[in-house]
C-alpha cells in the first residue's frame, strides 16, 4: 500500500485551484467595464496614465478623424468614468470616419494639459485595437509628453531679452500671452504660448522670453486661454527688467520671488508696533494650550507684504482642518498681553496691527505702518459728456458690421458690440454712424461681422469725432 505524506495531499488538493488562476484570467479593477454598450457604436475604454487630471480634456486622434485637427472637437473628446479617474471612454460611430479609414489604420490620444501620448521610451504611440460595432475593448495610454519634459535648469537657459515668469493659477487649459502698446511684440491675437517651463528656488514657472529687440518698450500684457474666449485684464509693463507674476482666475499679481513663503496651514500676521522685546501667541477655546502652553508659540518667521514687514505664526494644517474655534492672546511672555485679539475658527489668514495697549485686524492691501488710513487720491471733477460720432466707411464687403469697444469700459456693450444707428454722406461718400457720449474714455475698437471675421482696428479717446476707413483686414484714420 503506497503512502502519501500530508504535504503531498495538500498540494494535490490545491492543483485545480492553482490551475484556475492563470495570469490570463486575472482582471484588475481598472479593466472592469465602466461604460454601457451602445448599438451602432464602437466603445473604447481607455486606462489613462497616472497623474491625469480629472479636469483634463483628452482626445482621440488618427487617420480616421483627421489627426490633430480633431483636437477641440467634442465628437472626439473622451469622457471620464463617473466612479474612477483611471478609466475614460469614447463612443465612436464608424459612419463619421473619413477617407474609408478605420481604427486599424492607427490612432493615439492627446491631453490638452499634458500633450501627446508617448511610450515608456518617449516615442509616439500608435494603437490599432478596434472593438467592432456594438462592442468594447480596453486600451492603455502609457505616458503623456509632459512626463518627459522636466523643468529646465535656469542656469542653462539662454534667454532672448527680458523674461516674464508666471506662476499659472489661472485655471486655463491653455495659456497664451498677447501684448499691445508700443508694438504687438508677440504678434496678433492671441499672442504666443510659453517659451518653456523652469523651476527656480522650488517654484515652477511658465516663462515667456520677450525678445532683446523689444527692450525698453511699454506694453500691456493680456494673458488668455489661447484665443478660447477667456482673458485677464491688461497688465502694463516696461521691458527693462524680468517680471515675476502670479495668475489667478481674477487677475494678475506681481510678487517678489525671494519673499515666497510656504506656510503650514493658515497664518496670523502681526505688524508689531508694540515695542515689546518678545512676542508670543497663545490660543485657548475648543482646545486650550493649542500650539503650546503659556505664553504660547514663538514667532514662526517674518515676511514682507506690500512693503510691510510682518511677524507671522503658522497655525498648522492639522489644526486648521479640525474645525476648532480659538481665542488668540498676543503677549510678551513677561506680563504684557492683549486678550482675545481675534476669535475665529482657524479658517482663514488673519492680519493684525499690534500696539502696546491695543490690537486690531487690518487689511494688508491698504495698511500703512503708521496705522493711519491712507489718504485717498483726490476725486477729479467729472468730465461733462459731449455728443460725438464715429463715422465708418465700410469697405470690408461684410454683410454685417459691428464695433466692439473695450478699455475704460465695454462702451458698446458685450460682444459683438453695436451696429450703426444710421448712415450719412461726407463728400459724397456713405458712412456708417455710431453715436457716442464722450468724456475722455480710452477705448480699443474691434471691427467684426459677428460671423467669424474680426480685427483690432485702433485705440481712440472719446473726446472728438472720428472718421475711419474700414478695409477688409485693417482700418485707417481719416481725420
Amino acid at each position: 500500500m503506497r503512502k502519501h505524506n500530508i504535504l503531498s495531499l495538500i498540494l494535490l488538493m490545491l492543483l485545480p485551484m492553482i490551475g484556475g488562476c492563470s495570469k490570463d484570467e486575472i482582471i484588475f479593477d481598472s479593466e472592469l467595464p465602466r461604460f454601457e454598450l451602445r448599438p451602432g457604436y464602437e466603445l473604447l475604454e481607455v486606462i489613462v496614465p497616472q497623474g491625469t487630471l480629472a479636469t483634463d480634456k483628452i482626445y482621440i486622434v488618427g487617420e480616421f478623424n483627421g489627426g490633430m485637427d480633431a483636437v477641440g472637437n467634442p465628437l472626439w473628446q473622451l469622457e471620464k468614468a463617473s466612479d474612477t479617474d483611471v478609466k475614460w471612454g469614447i463612443y465612436l460611430d464608424p459612419k463619421t470616419f473619413v477617407n474609408g479609414k478605420t481604427l486599424a489604420d492607427g490612432y493615439t490620444f492627446y491631453s490638452v494639459e499634458q500633450g501627446e501620448e508617448r511610450s515608456l521610451d518617449n516615442e509616439p504611440v500608435i494603437h490599432r485595437e478596434q472593438p467592432g460595432v456594438g462592442k468594447r475593448c480596453n486600451v492603455i495610454a502609457y505616458r503623456w509628453a509632459d512626463y518627459f519634459n522636466k523643468p529646465a535648469n535656469p542656469d542653462e537657459i539662454d534667454h532672448d531679452g527680458y523674461v516674464i515668469y508666471v506662476v499659472d493659477n489661472s485655471g486655463y487649459d491653455e495659456l497664451a500671452l498677447y501684448a499691445w502698446g508700443d508694438a504687438e511684440i508677440f504678434g496678433g491675437w492671441p499672442g504666443i504660448q510659453p517659451t518653456g517651463k523652469v523651476e527656480k528656488d522650488g517654484i515652477l514657472y511658465k516663462y515667456f522670453d520677450t525678445g532683446a529687440a523689444n527692450e525698453g518698450m511699454n506694453v500691456n500684457l493680456i494673458f488668455n486661454n489661447n484665443g478660447g474666449g477667456k482673458q485677464l485684464g491688461d497688465y502694463n509693463v516696461t521691458l527693462n527688467q524680468d517680471f515675476y507674476l502670479e495668475l489667478t482666475p481674477d487677475g494678475v499679481n506681481e510678487f517678489d520671488p525671494s519673499n515666497v513663503v510656504t506656510h503650514d496651514g493658515y497664518t496670523i500676521y502681526v505688524a508689531d508696533q508694540s515695542g515689546w522685546d518678545e512676542l508670543y501667541l497663545y490660543m485657548w477655546g475648543d482646545v486650550n494650550d493649542l500650539n503650546g502652553g503659556w505664553p504660547g508659540m514663538e514667532v514662526t518667521g517674518t515676511q514682507v507684504i506690500n512693503g510691510v514687514t510682518y511677524k507671522y505664526f503658522d497655525l498648522g494644517a492639522a489644526n486648521c482642518d479640525a474645525g476648532l474655534t480659538e481665542h488668540v492672546i498676543l503677549n510678551n511672555g513677561n506680563g504684557k498681553q492683549i486678550d482675545d485679539v481675534v476669535v475665529f475658527g482657524l479658517d482663514r489668514d488673519v492680519y493684525i496691527e499690534l500696539k502696546s495697549n491695543s490690537a486690531i485686524e487690518i487689511d494688508p492691501a491698504t495698511y500703512q505702518p503708521s496705522g493711519e488710513e491712507p489718504t485717498p487720491d483726490p476725486v477729479p471733477d467729472p468730465v461733462p459728456e459731449q455728443d460725438y460720432n464715429i463715422y465708418v466707411r465700410n469697405l470690408t464687403g461684410w454683410s454685417d458690421f459691428y464695433i466692439y469697444a473695450w478699455g475704460d469700459e465695454e462702451y458698446f456693450g458685450g460682444w459683438p458690440g453695436a451696429q450703426a444707428t444710421s448712415t450719412t454722406e461726407i463728400d459724397g461718400v456713405t458712412y456708417l454712424v455710431f453715436p457716442i457720449k464722450g468724456k475722455g474714455q480710452i477705448e480699443n475698437l474691434i471691427f467684426t461681422d459677428n460671423a467669424g471675421n474680426q480685427y483690432d482696428a485702433m485705440q481712440v479717446t472719446f473726446d472728438r469725432d472720428y472718421t475711419i476707413i474700414a478695409n477688409l483686414e485693417s482700418a485707417e484714420l481719416k481725420n
